[in-house]
Protein backbone atom coordinates (compact mmCIF):
# COMPACT_ATOMS: atom_id res chain seq x y z
CA UNK A 1 0.00 0.00 0.00
CA UNK A 2 2.97 2.04 0.59
CA UNK A 3 5.09 1.45 -2.91
CA UNK A 4 1.20 2.70 -4.61
CA UNK A 5 0.98 5.62 -2.49
CA UNK A 6 4.41 6.41 -3.43
CA UNK A 7 3.90 5.62 -6.86
CA UNK A 8 0.74 7.87 -7.01
CA UNK A 9 2.48 10.77 -5.67
CA UNK A 10 5.57 10.70 -7.71
CA UNK A 11 2.55 10.17 -10.87
CA UNK A 12 0.75 13.48 -9.36
CA UNK A 13 3.51 15.08 -9.29
CA UNK A 14 4.98 14.28 -12.88
CA UNK A 15 1.33 15.87 -14.18
CA UNK A 16 1.80 18.51 -12.56
CA UNK A 17 4.96 19.24 -13.74
CA UNK A 18 4.16 18.62 -16.86
CA UNK A 19 0.99 20.77 -16.47
CA UNK A 20 3.17 23.63 -15.36
CA UNK A 21 5.64 23.63 -18.46
CA UNK A 22 2.86 23.23 -20.58
CA UNK A 23 1.26 26.20 -18.90
CA UNK A 24 4.81 28.46 -19.73
CA UNK A 25 4.71 27.78 -23.68
CA UNK A 26 1.09 28.77 -23.88
CA UNK A 27 1.89 32.02 -21.78
CA UNK A 28 4.97 32.45 -24.24
CA UNK A 29 2.69 32.37 -27.11
CA UNK A 30 0.11 34.61 -25.90
CA UNK A 31 2.68 37.00 -25.35
CA UNK A 32 3.95 36.78 -28.95
CA UNK A 33 0.29 37.63 -30.18
CA UNK A 34 0.23 40.15 -27.49
CA UNK A 35 3.54 41.54 -29.13
CA UNK A 36 2.11 41.29 -32.64
CA UNK A 37 -0.84 42.79 -31.63
CA UNK A 38 1.03 45.97 -30.30
CA UNK A 39 2.58 46.15 -33.40
CA UNK A 40 -0.19 46.04 -35.29
CA UNK A 41 -1.39 49.37 -33.38
CA UNK A 42 2.08 50.74 -33.81
CA UNK A 43 2.99 50.90 -36.80
CA UNK A 44 0.23 49.05 -38.68
CA UNK A 45 1.59 45.79 -39.15
CA UNK A 46 0.48 44.48 -43.20
CA UNK A 47 -0.95 40.71 -43.65
CA UNK A 48 2.86 39.55 -44.52
CA UNK A 49 3.59 40.60 -41.46
CA UNK A 50 0.71 39.14 -38.73
CA UNK A 51 0.66 35.66 -40.77
CA UNK A 52 4.35 35.56 -40.29
CA UNK A 53 4.36 36.39 -36.61
CA UNK A 54 1.56 33.87 -35.93
CA UNK A 55 3.13 31.28 -38.13
CA UNK A 56 6.21 31.76 -36.40
CA UNK A 57 4.47 31.90 -32.96
CA UNK A 58 2.43 28.82 -33.47
CA UNK A 59 5.45 26.82 -34.68
CA UNK A 60 7.84 27.77 -32.18
CA UNK A 61 4.99 26.65 -29.46
CA UNK A 62 4.67 23.39 -31.26
CA UNK A 63 8.22 22.23 -31.65
CA UNK A 64 8.93 23.38 -27.77
CA UNK A 65 6.05 21.90 -26.73
CA UNK A 66 7.04 18.48 -28.28
CA UNK A 67 10.88 18.92 -27.23
CA UNK A 68 9.48 19.60 -23.73
CA UNK A 69 7.08 16.42 -23.82
CA UNK A 70 10.21 14.22 -24.74
CA UNK A 71 12.36 15.45 -21.83
CA UNK A 72 9.55 16.15 -19.12
CA UNK A 73 12.00 18.45 -17.01
CA UNK A 74 10.27 18.97 -13.83
CA UNK A 75 10.29 22.75 -13.85
CA UNK A 76 10.90 25.06 -16.79
CA UNK A 77 13.34 27.38 -15.11
CA UNK A 78 14.72 30.79 -15.14
CA UNK A 79 16.66 30.71 -18.07
CA UNK A 80 14.41 29.17 -20.79
CA UNK A 81 11.68 32.26 -19.24
CA UNK A 82 14.53 33.94 -20.61
CA UNK A 83 14.95 32.11 -23.44
CA UNK A 84 11.16 32.28 -24.27
CA UNK A 85 11.02 36.23 -23.75
CA UNK A 86 13.82 36.41 -26.39
CA UNK A 87 11.63 34.25 -28.70
CA UNK A 88 8.48 36.58 -28.36
CA UNK A 89 11.08 39.56 -29.72
CA UNK A 90 12.40 37.85 -32.54
CA UNK A 91 8.52 36.47 -33.85
CA UNK A 92 8.28 40.50 -33.44
CA UNK A 93 11.57 41.28 -35.76
CA UNK A 94 10.26 38.46 -38.07
CA UNK A 95 7.00 40.10 -38.29
CA UNK A 96 8.48 43.31 -39.16
CA UNK A 97 11.01 41.80 -41.75
CA UNK A 98 8.24 39.86 -43.34
CA UNK A 99 6.16 43.40 -43.63
CA UNK A 100 9.31 45.19 -44.82
CA UNK A 101 8.31 43.98 -48.49
CA UNK A 102 5.73 46.13 -48.55
CA UNK A 103 7.22 49.10 -47.69
CA UNK A 104 9.79 51.02 -45.37
CA UNK A 105 10.06 49.08 -41.93
CA UNK A 106 10.28 51.21 -38.50
CA UNK A 107 14.02 50.92 -38.38
CA UNK A 108 13.87 52.16 -34.54
CA UNK A 109 11.12 49.47 -33.46
CA UNK A 110 13.65 46.71 -35.76
CA UNK A 111 16.56 47.68 -33.96
CA UNK A 112 15.13 48.60 -30.54
CA UNK A 113 13.49 44.46 -30.75
CA UNK A 114 17.25 43.13 -31.83
CA UNK A 115 19.28 44.38 -29.58
CA UNK A 116 17.15 43.43 -26.86
CA UNK A 117 16.46 40.17 -28.18
CA UNK A 118 20.86 39.99 -28.22
CA UNK A 119 21.32 41.48 -24.93
CA UNK A 120 19.02 38.57 -23.45
CA UNK A 121 21.11 36.52 -25.29
CA UNK A 122 24.34 37.04 -23.17
CA UNK A 123 22.24 36.83 -20.01
CA UNK A 124 20.25 33.42 -20.14
CA UNK A 125 23.42 30.86 -20.35
CA UNK A 126 24.75 32.93 -16.78
CA UNK A 127 21.24 32.38 -15.53
CA UNK A 128 21.25 28.80 -16.28
CA UNK A 129 24.88 28.39 -14.97
CA UNK A 130 24.40 30.49 -11.55
CA UNK A 131 20.80 28.66 -11.24
CA UNK A 132 22.49 24.87 -11.74
CA UNK A 133 19.83 24.75 -14.53
CA UNK A 134 21.44 24.01 -17.53
CA UNK A 135 20.18 21.13 -19.63
CA UNK A 136 20.98 19.87 -23.03
CA UNK A 137 16.88 20.92 -24.24
CA UNK A 138 17.80 24.61 -23.17
CA UNK A 139 20.77 24.84 -24.53
CA UNK A 140 19.47 23.52 -28.09
CA UNK A 141 16.38 26.20 -27.38
CA UNK A 142 18.70 28.87 -27.22
CA UNK A 143 20.83 28.11 -30.48
CA UNK A 144 17.61 27.30 -32.28
CA UNK A 145 16.57 31.08 -31.40
CA UNK A 146 19.81 32.41 -31.89
CA UNK A 147 20.14 31.08 -35.63
CA UNK A 148 16.89 31.85 -36.73
CA UNK A 149 17.56 35.51 -35.91
CA UNK A 150 20.36 35.42 -37.98
CA UNK A 151 18.25 34.40 -40.81
CA UNK A 152 15.76 36.80 -40.48
CA UNK A 153 18.27 39.74 -39.54
CA UNK A 154 20.37 38.11 -42.81
CA UNK A 155 17.10 38.58 -45.33
CA UNK A 156 16.91 42.09 -43.68
CA UNK A 157 20.11 42.74 -44.81
CA UNK A 158 20.26 41.12 -48.23
CA UNK A 159 17.21 43.46 -49.14
CA UNK A 160 19.98 46.13 -49.42
CA UNK A 161 23.09 44.52 -50.11
CA UNK A 162 22.05 41.57 -52.03
CA UNK A 163 21.15 38.01 -51.64
CA UNK A 164 25.48 36.99 -50.52
CA UNK A 165 23.80 37.79 -47.26
CA UNK A 166 21.93 35.46 -46.73
CA UNK A 167 25.14 33.04 -46.37
CA UNK A 168 25.48 33.74 -43.19
CA UNK A 169 22.04 32.98 -42.19
CA UNK A 170 21.64 29.66 -44.23
CA UNK A 171 25.34 28.44 -43.49
CA UNK A 172 23.93 26.71 -39.95
CA UNK A 173 21.13 24.93 -41.93
CA UNK A 174 23.11 24.18 -44.44
CA UNK A 175 25.67 22.10 -41.60
CA UNK A 176 22.82 20.35 -40.47
CA UNK A 177 21.49 18.99 -43.60
CA UNK A 178 24.88 18.19 -44.58
CA UNK A 179 25.17 16.24 -41.61
CA UNK A 180 22.23 14.00 -42.61
CA UNK A 181 24.43 12.77 -45.54
CA UNK A 182 27.74 12.83 -43.94
CA UNK A 183 26.82 11.61 -39.86
CA UNK A 184 30.86 12.13 -38.46
CA UNK A 185 29.43 15.91 -39.14
CA UNK A 186 26.94 15.23 -35.59
CA UNK A 187 29.76 14.28 -33.62
CA UNK A 188 30.41 16.60 -30.14
CA UNK A 189 32.65 19.74 -30.64
CA UNK A 190 34.91 21.01 -27.98
CA UNK A 191 33.91 23.98 -26.16
CA UNK A 192 35.48 27.31 -28.16
CA UNK A 193 35.07 30.77 -26.98
CA UNK A 194 36.67 31.36 -30.81
CA UNK A 195 33.17 29.58 -32.17
CA UNK A 196 31.21 31.22 -29.24
CA UNK A 197 32.74 34.72 -30.36
CA UNK A 198 31.86 34.62 -34.21
CA UNK A 199 28.52 33.22 -33.55
CA UNK A 200 27.66 36.76 -31.37
CA UNK A 201 29.24 39.00 -33.79
CA UNK A 202 26.97 37.83 -36.37
CA UNK A 203 23.63 39.42 -35.16
CA UNK A 204 25.59 42.42 -33.74
CA UNK A 205 27.32 43.17 -37.12
CA UNK A 206 24.23 42.55 -39.05
CA UNK A 207 22.41 44.63 -37.01
CA UNK A 208 24.86 47.39 -37.78
CA UNK A 209 24.46 47.03 -41.10
CA UNK A 210 20.51 47.01 -41.31
CA UNK A 211 20.74 49.86 -38.74
CA UNK A 212 21.20 52.65 -41.66
CA UNK A 213 23.75 54.00 -39.59
CA UNK A 214 26.66 53.76 -42.36
CA UNK A 215 27.20 54.09 -46.06
CA UNK A 216 26.39 51.29 -47.98
CA UNK A 217 29.57 50.38 -48.78
CA UNK A 218 30.81 50.40 -45.55
CA UNK A 219 27.57 48.18 -44.67
CA UNK A 220 28.60 45.62 -46.80
CA UNK A 221 32.15 45.48 -45.46
CA UNK A 222 30.71 44.56 -42.50
CA UNK A 223 28.75 42.14 -43.39
CA UNK A 224 31.76 41.26 -45.57
CA UNK A 225 33.24 40.32 -42.38
CA UNK A 226 31.22 38.63 -40.48
CA UNK A 227 30.55 36.30 -43.29
CA UNK A 228 34.51 35.35 -43.34
CA UNK A 229 34.59 34.77 -39.59
CA UNK A 230 31.44 32.51 -39.67
CA UNK A 231 33.40 30.59 -43.38
CA UNK A 232 36.79 30.43 -40.60
CA UNK A 233 34.47 29.06 -37.57
CA UNK A 234 32.39 26.65 -39.59
CA UNK A 235 35.21 25.53 -41.59
CA UNK A 236 37.72 25.04 -38.53
CA UNK A 237 34.84 22.59 -36.78
CA UNK A 238 34.56 20.90 -40.00
CA UNK A 239 38.35 19.96 -40.31
CA UNK A 240 38.34 19.27 -37.04
CA UNK A 241 35.33 16.39 -37.38
CA UNK A 242 36.31 15.09 -40.54
CA UNK A 243 40.07 14.48 -38.57
CA UNK A 244 38.40 13.35 -35.91
CA UNK A 245 36.09 10.53 -38.25
CA UNK A 246 39.35 9.44 -39.56
CA UNK A 247 40.91 8.51 -36.15
CA UNK A 248 39.89 4.63 -35.85
CA UNK A 249 37.97 3.37 -33.05
CA UNK A 250 39.47 1.28 -30.75
CA UNK A 251 37.71 -1.62 -30.01
CA UNK A 252 36.16 -2.26 -26.77
CA UNK A 253 38.03 -5.36 -25.78
CA UNK A 254 41.25 -3.38 -26.77
CA UNK A 255 40.30 -0.74 -24.12
CA UNK A 256 39.83 -3.50 -21.56
CA UNK A 257 42.72 -4.88 -22.05
CA UNK A 258 44.72 -1.82 -22.30
CA UNK A 259 42.99 -0.33 -18.97
CA UNK A 260 43.74 -4.48 -17.30
CA UNK A 261 47.37 -3.56 -18.08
Amino acid sequence: MALNNTYDAGEAYDVCAARSVRQETAVGAGAQVLLLALLGTAVGLGTAGWLTGLVFAFASWAVLSRALHRSRPAVFGPANRLTLGRTTLVGGVTALVADSFRGAPPVCLLVGLTAVALILDGVDGRVARRTGTTTALGARFDMEVDAFLILVLSVYVARELGPWVLLIGGMRYVFVAAARVWPWLTAALPPSTARKTVAALQGVLLLLAGANLLPRAADAGVVAVALALLVWSFGRDVRWLWRRSRVPAVPVTATRELVAR
